[in-house]
């Protein structure tokens, strides 16, 4: 489960619509985000097939993502980020630290 949709959405992130011939290869690239993330925010493997009008979330500038792995804790998630845990509360109003999950931070 990737949880990707936040209070801060429509900042945290951006929106391509997929077109014939696209790659996510070559999607990443043109938006300067590596493969792994970009699959990963998706919920996709890095070699799934793509297709036409598609819509795939890929991160802004300024922010930060963290995808949960099992045994994760919000402090350990906050030292990953290196903050505090409430400014981690504040941007994900839903944190279930469940294997997958995505958790934004914007850099300040």
């Amino acid at each position: 489960m990737i949880d990707l949709f936040n209070e801060d959405d429509n900042q945290s992130f951006n929106y391509y619509t997929v077109k014939k011939g696209d790659s996510l290869w070559a999607i990443a690239k043109d938006n300067n985000v590596s493969l792994k993330l970009l699959a990963a925010l998706n919920g996709i493997n890095p070699n799934d097939y793509i297709y036409p009008d598609q819509v795939l979330i890929f991160p802004n500038k300024g922010y930060s993502y963290y995808i949960t792995k099992e045994g994760d804790t919000l402090n350990l998630v906050s030292d990953t980020f290196q903050t505090d845990n409430m400014s981690i509360v504040k941007q994900n109003p839903t944190i279930y630290l469940q294997e997958g999950q995505l958790i934004v931070n914007k850099i300040s």
